[in-house]
């Protein structure tokens, strides 16, 4: 059976497909493999600036056409990888000889080419390019959605910072809020939570078979290749990789930075599950309704349905994210003595981990965007909740020692239906001063809410 959208083992491949094509070209095969040819071609043209009396510097021209292979890499240059791969059984080897293969035609770099993939363990390429791959799809992909759902999230806070709500802690009435302080909640976790994200170091080594540098210091004693490798890893692309330098590594790159990406990705998930819930429930209250779209069917026998799918979508797709982002923060640091093989069958599934949590995202902005206040609704469910004024009642009570003001509350409000005669009644026999029985007979569960407009329009 030929590949296709609708043949793909994976939704993300099938169904989901145009959702994620900004994704795919950084964490498929594909990408991983245009992340080795960046490495070896940037660890090659270094070593030959390197001083070696064997190894001149490359001529601009040289130097052109090879920063050409990586800006120009394509679905074909990854075939002919895979191709000459069915002979290797090795990718990283067979990048290599891809490398040399572009050298043919060139005396410069065909008399040089021994110089590819030199010192290296196939873990120096791969690990850097996995740094590279997460570095691109964070900058191009996770954070610019973050900050999408952010923006959205904050303009949604400011435009209904004043409009009351009633609030529900257990499932029972509580306290009202407004709904723009309800969503700034959300918007200062998730900010909290995306700065984490950007805030990770990308590490990467380049060290050698177990991190000792032990072929590098054989063809070259006097040299500091610790500092070379250095140079190569920190220096800004693209005759560096513009990672951070990580000193210290049996023969992989210890993964402890991925775990804190994932960790804090999974975070940021986390929280936005926490929305989607919060947003299905409004919905469901009525406090929300959902624009219509033409020909959309929300149930097959129900007509007048219209689900909440999006934040459904989103919900699920966050937890298929967090369940491959927890096992990849928690794999992913363990490898028996100075490696074993088990990371690298993981590490192949990271693009589909970011790849649901992408999936979620454009679902959680696609439900965002349809979202409309129903006031009448929230009013209505206010206007039946006159027992939440037995709080501000009984504080200011108790501010004028009034003895047993919680208890007279209780006894008032707990387990009944509370009309607003009742509470009023209670407010004329109360020993306060007058300005404040008229203060609290003024007052309306809609006009309870503290400081959650001003808050609202802070964030």
């Amino acid at each position: 059976m030929p590949l296709t959208p609708i043949s793909a083992l994976s939704p993300l491949d099938g169904r989901y497909a145009t959702r994620l094509a900004a994704l795919r070209p950084l964490m498929s095969e594909q990408g991983y493999m245009h992340r080795r040819v960046q490495v070896e071609v940037c660890w090659f043209i270094a070593l030959s600036d390197a001083g070696f009396a064997e190894f001149k510097p490359l001529s601009p021209g040289a130097r052109t056409y090879l920063l050409g292979l990586v800006k120009n890499f394509s679905e074909a240059d990854a075939a002919a990888i895979k191709e000459i791969e069915k002979t290797t059984n090795h990718d990283v080897k067979a990048v290599e000889y891809w490398i040399k293969s572009k050298f043919e035609a060139r005396p410069e770099l065909r008399a040089a080419s021994e110089f590819v993939h030199f010192a290296c363990t196939s873990e120096d390429i791969n690990n850097t390019s996995h740094a590279l791959q997460l570095k691109a799809a964070r900058e191009q992909v996770l954070l610019p959605a973050l900050d999408a759902t952010i923006e959205k999230l904050r303009s949604l806070a400011h435009e209904y910072a004043a409009v009351p709500m009633l609030s529900r802690t257990h499932g029972q009435t509580a306290s009202p809020t407004t709904v723009g302080k309800e969503i700034a909640n959300v918007v200062v976790r998730l900010a909290g939570a995306r700065e984490r994200i950007a805030g990770v170091k990308l590490m990467a080594k380049m060290n050698g078979a177990v991190g000792n540098y032990n072929a590098h210091l054989a063809a070259w004693p006097d040299f500091d290749w610790e500092a070379f490798s250095r140079k190569v890893v920190e220096s800004p692309e693209p005759l560096g990789l513009g990672l951070t330098f990580q000193p210290y590594s049996i023969q992989i790159e210890p993964h402890d930075y991925m775990a804190e990406l994932f960790d804090a990705i999974a975070r940021a998930n986390t929280i936005l599950v926490d929305w989607c819930r919060d947003a299905w429930g409004y919905i469901s209250l009525g406090y929300f309704k959902q624009r219509l779209r033409e020909g959309e069917i929300g149930s097959s026998t129900m007509p007048h349905k219209v689900n909440p799918i999006d934040f459904e979508n989103a919900e699920g797709n966050l937890g298929l994210a967090n369940a491959l982002l927890r096992h990849l923060s928690e794999k992913l640091p363990i490898s028996r003595w100075q490696r074993d093989l088990t990371d690298s069958t993981v590490l192949r599934n990271m693009g589909v981990a970011l790849g649901y949590a992408a999936l979620a995202y454009h679902a959680l902005g696609v439900g965002l965007s349809k979202l409309e206040l129903n006031e009448e609704a929230l009013r209505d469910d206010l206007d039946a909740a006159w027992e939440v004024l037995a709080e501000p009642i009984q504080t200011v009570m108790r501010r004028y020692g009034v003895h047993g003001a919680y208890e007279r509350l209780k006894e008032v409000t707990r387990g009944k239906t509370v009309a607003p005669e009742d509470l009023h009644a209670l407010i004329r026999s109360l020993a306060i001063p007058e300005p404040e029985k008229e203060r609290l007979l003024a007052m309306t569960p809609a006009a309870y809410i503290g400081k959650a407009a001003e808050l609202a329009r802070r964030c």
